[in-house]
């Protein structure tokens, strides 16, 4: 006789296959658009480039404690291939304690006067990234606005690639993102599972969405975005987490794209540490938890149906899709000690073991989108990854949806995890 856990069981697996399936069809789209990419990029090397109609760019990089990582970063600032007269790059220091301040005054003096060093004032500065970003907006001088993280290292054509996009696209669309990827991927199992994460989400999520129906998110760096734009927005929302994707869906609201360019490239060091590495993802779902809560109501009456779906797709991962795993993974654990069984008639046998092929199958095309890795040692990892690092992301939403709740009944606002470097 079926029973109420048989049915959560068919449900879970109802929801964990249309996931699958959905992601599918987005790493082959996002395959189908690394082949546009190319032909793209081919078509701006190829073009000459008349200099005096760049805008000027204003590159904000939010500093806090970053004396590990910011020298490189301001050496690859300086290697821009983008004309110095029309570049502003804005070290935004955000009271840091250790020697940030000295280290990237020093390193700017080498480079040029177009680097500058900003002290954030005591009373706007440690209060997170949207805080500092919103200052640095105040002050900046150019028609276009960049923004960079304190550990990237951009490659020389990366900007010029952002802003002749967002030039191209001037009246449909407000901002353009690059690509991200991980600098120090081989320092241990951690990272290459970091490694493979990003570029799945980069080639599905991102790449795919936008092949898709034209929708990509801000990823936080590494990308550019007209100045008036974000005057129009009032900024950044200094209660966002997750500043990057909140700001996506303002944009959206007002009838503007993000375009996705996979060949302007970005480096970035990912958390090297287990512990570090659950903070910053924390932060990261409760950000989204808190988009979820700010936007699902008035998503579903602006008529705006392609906007919420991809909301709902928010919904769907945090809640439906975790929420089905533990609920296999329940039934599966009580069915070997032998204390439940389903009573379901089906391949379920097969159905899981079809899940982890699909599974390595997306991976793999994403993985062939990636130029350098595509090879077999990365698709065992991306076997092992998928019984061990996906399955970290439950308690990752657990702990999120538990210091969210917190966080309303207190009325308290949601606390800052700024990301340690390793240098």
């Amino acid at each position: 006789m079926i029973n109420l856990l048989d049915y959560a069981f068919i449900f879970s697996v109802m929801v964990i296959w249309t996931l699958l399936l959905y992601h599918v069809i987005l790493s082959f789209l996002g395959f189908r658009y690394s082949l546009i990419s190319e032909r793209e990029k081919e078509r701006f090397d190829l073009t000459p480039l008349n200099e005096s109609s760049l805008p000027k760019v204003t590159i904000l990089i939010p500093a806090h404690n970053e004396s590990a990582v910011i020298e490189r970063t301001l050496i690859a600032m300086g290697n821009l291939n983008y004309p110095k007269e029309k570049l502003e790059i804005l070290c935004l220091n955000d009271n840091s304690t250790d020697n940030t301040e000295s280290i990237a005054r020093r390193t700017a003096e080498k480079i040029g006067k177009h680097i500058k060093v900003v002290n954030v004032p005591r009373e706007r500065g440690k209060r997170g990234k949207s805080s500092v970003l919103n200052y640095g907006l105040e002050i900046a001088t150019g028609e276009v606005i960049a923004v960079y993280d304190a550990d990237n290292t951009p490659e020389s054509n990366s900007l010029l690639y952002l802003v002749r996009n967002l030039l191209e696209g001037r009246g449909k669309i407000g901002a353009v993102i690059g690509k991200f990827r991980t600098r120090n991927r081989e320092r241990n199992l951690l990272t290459h599972f970091i490694n493979l994460e990003t570029i799945f989400y980069q080639w599905t999520t991102q790449a795919g969405r936008w092949h898709l129906y034209k929708l990509a998110t801000l990823p936080g760096t590494n990308f550019v975005i007209w100045k008036s734009l974000l005057n129009e927005l009032n900024g950044w929302d200094t209660k966002a987490l997750t500043e990057d994707t909140e700001l996506s869906l303002r944009i959206y609201l007002k009838n503007l794209l993000i375009k996705m360019v996979p060949y302007a490239i970005t480096w970035e060091e990912e958390p090297e540490r287990l512990s570090v590495w659950f903070k910053q993802r924390t932060r990261w779902a409760q950000g989204n938890l808190y988009v979820l809560r700010k936007y699902f109501f008035p998503l579903l009456f602006s008529g705006n149906f392609m906007l919420f779906f991809d909301l709902l797709y928010l919904i769907i991962v945090y809640f439906l899709f975790l929420s089905s795993i533990v609920i296999s993974l329940f039934i599966f654990l009580t069915g070997i000690m032998g204390l439940w069984r389903v009573n379901v008639e089906g391949p379920f046998n097969l159905l899981w073991f079809m899940a982890i092929i699909l599974f390595i199958l997306e991976l793999g095309i994403t993985l062939t989108s990636e130029p350098g890795e595509n090879r077999l040692g990365n698709l065992l990892l991306g076997l092992l990854m998928y019984f061990t690092y996906t399955q970290l992301w439950i308690l990752v939403v657990i702990n999120a949806l538990w210091q969210s709740i917190k966080s309303i009944l207190k009325r308290e606002g949601l606390s800052w995890y700024k990301t340690e470097r390793a240098g």
